[in-house]
């Protein structure tokens, strides 16, 4: 009997559009390792901000890039970002500051070519880790890390909704503002990427929208 295929599942949308929760649910279930690449952003975000760069200042952020360390401890079954060793506080990745100043630095194209190789090694990490493949979700992984992925899905749902749901997180994000500014960057904008599956999760439950992912991945893996 052949061994099982490894598989790369690239879930993209916008904030608050259930990625993560939908990402860590299908990680659990088929044993594939959840990357969130947000949380990479936010880990570079917080880091570039406590060397002193400022956001949307690129002047300020290249003299810094070279000098980030990147690695990846798996917790949980989660990938997380460590930066000369140290991985970044949860807390502070959710920061007012590092919401606020987030889209700002993922838009300078040096900060995104400079996660790139990082984000598509996290394949290796999955392999090595003893994984079935892997779960990675972000706003640009269908069209421009993994745009090959075995299965492709953009979530979205209504802004309105998106606020509620991070406001019940206790969380205080400009979601809107946010995918506004992550739209219309140049490099790697949020888009739904050609051929991807989108599913707009406004009046849907996580668990449907678990189980409407769970059974085109079940289905790609049994082929």
């Amino acid at each position: 009997m052949s061994a099982a295929p490894f598989i790369i599942v690239a879930i993209d949308g916008g904030a608050a559009s259930g990625k993560s929760s939908t990402a860590r649910a299908l990680s659990s279930r088929f044993r594939l390792l959840h990357v969130d690449t947000g949380s990479f952003y936010r880990a570079v975000t917080a880091e570039l901000l406590r060397r002193g760069a400022r956001a949307g200042d690129v002047a300020t952020v290249l003299p810094v890039l070279p000098a980030l360390q990147f690695g990846t401890q798996v917790h949980g079954g989660t990938a997380q970002m460590t930066i000369a060793g140290r991985p970044v506080d949860a807390a502070e990745l959710r920061s007012a500051e590092v919401n606020a100043a987030v889209s700002h630095f993922a838009a300078i194209p040096e900060v995104r070519a400079a996660l790139l190789a990082y984000q598509r090694g996290q394949a290796e990490v999955a392999r090595a880790q003893g994984f079935r493949g892997l779960a990675m979700e972000g706003r640009d992984i269908g069209s421009v890390i993994f745009p090959d992925a075995d299965l492709r899905f953009f979530l979205h749902a209504d802004p309105a909704e998106r606020a509620r749901r991070r406001a019940q997180e206790g969380q205080t994000d400009a979601v809107a503002e946010r995918d506004r500014l992550d739209s219309q960057r140049k490099t790697a904008p949020l888009a739904c990427p050609p051929g991807a599956v989108a599913i707009d999760s406004t009046n849907l439950t996580l668990e449907q929208v678990v189980e409407r992912m769970a059974a085109a991945i079940a289905a790609r893996i049994s082929a």
